[in-house]
């Protein structure tokens, strides 16, 4: 990924729009907005990258929105990144036909960790982008719905001589609260993974934000509830749009 880059996120559930709290599928908020309306937006004030989740995947471990990806993906020229529920080369194929430029995964690189290299070789590293996803800079996965004991550096660390060029990780502590993402998460997996391009994502609540994550140096930031909540206007994310 060159340069930096604001990426909103559309979560969705049932087909709609939601953004859930800490990763708790009963903490969720629902909103009134289209995916595809709400992704023409995002389009219309020059913003290049979608972070597509599917959550019901997610929960399902297979790909179940596939059709709302595939409607954005042929309605709008966003660049669309997607995750939730990629867990088998039938999942691959159904995300990529469906539009997917990028498939952000998970629960998969830490469960066979011979797959997803497999993966990172057939499609390339610009394709494939770990999601790291922490609490207490240990990795969870499933939706967020299961911890594991796997520290974070040591999960980078064994894809490193694999190939991959781009993690994202999320600190789920931070997810929905608007309290501020965890900076120095992303300070210290930048130090030690300099080869890795860092897409921060959580708890992002205001403009200044922005800014510090861009400092620190991180490629891109996903952008969700606080968007959702109208915490950042679109019109504040223009300095920011290339």
């Amino acid at each position: 990924m060159e340069g930096f880059q604001i990426i909103p996120a559309i979560d969705l559930m049932d087909g709609k729009c939601v953004r859930l709290t800490q990763g708790d599928f009963e903490r969720k908020s629902v909103y009134s907005c289209d995916p595809l309306e709400t992704a023409k937006m995002f389009e219309s004030i020059g913003i290049k990258r979608l972070h597509l989740v599917d959550l019901d995947g997610a929960r399902a471990r297979r790909v179940v929105n596939h059709k709302v990806l595939e409607e954005i993906a042929t309605k709008t020229s966003l660049t669309v990144d997607f995750s939730g529920g990629i867990s088998t080369d039938q999942d691959i194929k159904k995300a990529f036909s469906s539009g997917a430029h990028l498939l952000c995964i998970g629960s998969i690189a830490y469960k066979d960790e011979p797959l997803f290299t497999e993966w990172l070789e057939k499609f390339g590293p610009s394709k494939i982008i770990l999601a790291a996803d922490v609490k207490n800079k240990r990795v969870v996965i499933s939706g967020w719905a299961e911890n594991t004991s796997l520290q974070i550096n040591d999960h980078v660390a064994r894809y490193i001589p694999k190939g991959l060029k781009c993690c994202m990780t999320t600190d789920i502590s931070k997810d929905g609260l608007l309290a501020g993402p965890s900076f120095s998460l992303y300070q210290e997996m930048i130090e030690s993974f300099p080869s890795v391009s860092w897409i921060a994502s959580g708890g992002i609540s205001s403009v200044g934000d922005i800014e510090e994550l861009k400092k620190i140096g991180v490629t891109g930031v996903i952008i969700g509830k606080a968007l959702y909540e109208r915490r950042i206007l679109l019109e504040d994310l223009q300095p920011f749009i290339n």
